[in-house]
């Protein structure tokens, strides 16, 4: 039988690899390979308001997870001169011992040797790369917050796997924050497609409202203030809650005071993610039954056992 292809670049993997690799990956190591598992790509400085303190640690570590092949990289080029961050992807050894901890497959996790390849020259990388700077902006603050907590972050294809194809959200979170908690769906727009069109989206949200029989805010993030502006006027329906925000990282970024709930009032001001639950009171928001329904802050509590290992040195 001949052998599998190898992609270049790649060393051929067997059990002894794989041992060595797992002999030398920390408990935070795993989370990082995990978040690109699930969502893809990460930049440096992504990781290192997740995982880590300081900039030189966070390099430092993602370099050692690099020259054991559990994540890759690439850089995107600039139009106009200066350097993008790196860009992180799960490596091919990454994905081997993922699936191994998961008693799985490579293949049945959804992973493919040339994954960075694709994403790198995918149009959609920086929608993707904009997805999950809202939601590290959430953790970051859940960090320093003690009142604050990240429950759930799904991305698409977990969304895609709850759902089915009722609706296809940019990403679903669940936010707490002083004695409030929400659920919703993230719209990220990066204005490449028609206004019409974005409003269009929530004929499926309704879809979806009605046939789980649950309430689900849907948040549109948006590029600019005149987008915001010509896309409200837009959204006519009531059955689903909706609020809209520019994207901003001032005054605590998406968990601020910027969203604006559909339909308001003239008087009507912004307000915080975690407000919004009670911003629809002639609605009924529910609960999504595969998220946890207890203030159980594991998430929050396990990345935080994590930050203040700075050793670098495994």
């Amino acid at each position: 039988m001949p052998a599998a292809r190898i992609p270049l670049g790649l060393p051929r993997f067997d059990a002894a690899a794989i041992a060595q690799a797992a002999a030398r990956l920390t408990p935070r190591d795993y989370q990082v390979l995990e978040h690109l598992l699930h969502h893809r790509v990460l930049t440096t400085h992504q990781l290192q308001r997740l995982f880590f303190t300081k900039p030189q640690p966070t390099r430092r570590r993602l370099g050692i997870l690099y020259k054991l092949h559990t994540i890759t990289r690439y850089r995107p080029w600039t139009p106009y001169g200066g350097s993008a961050p790196c860009h992180w992807v799960l490596g091919r050894a990454g994905a081997e011992l993922l699936a191994l901890r998961s008693h799985t497959t490579v293949k049945e996790l959804g992973y493919h040797p040339d994954l960075a390849m694709s994403i790198s020259v995918s149009a959609k990388s920086g929608h993707q790369i904009g997805v999950n700077d809202f939601f590290v902006h959430l953790c970051h603050l859940a960090r320093h917050t003690p009142e604050a907590h990240l429950r759930s972050w799904l991305s698409e294809k977990q969304c895609a796997t709850i759902w089915g194809g009722l609706a296809r959200p940019d990403a679903f979170g669940c936010w707490h924050e002083n004695g409030h908690q929400i659920d919703f769906f993230l719209e990220h727009d990066t204005g490449s497609m028609t206004l019409a069109k974005v409003a269009d989206k929530l004929a499926a949200y309704t879809d979806l409202a009605d046939t789980t029989q649950i309430t689900t805010p849907v948040l549109f993030w948006l590029p600019s203030r005149a987008r915001e502006t010509n896309l409200r006027p837009l959204i006519t329906t009531t059955e689903i809650p909706i609020a809209t925000a520019v994207q901003t990282d001032l005054d605590d970024g998406p968990a601020g005071p910027c969203w604006l709930p559909i339909p308001s009032q003239s008087s009507q001001g912004r307000m915080r993610l975690a407000d919004l639950a009670n911003a629809w009171p002639h609605l009924t928001l529910g609960r999504s039954p595969e998220q946890p329904t207890t203030a159980n802050d594991s998430y929050d509590d396990y990345l935080d056992s994590l930050f203040p290992k700075e050793d670098e040195s495994r």
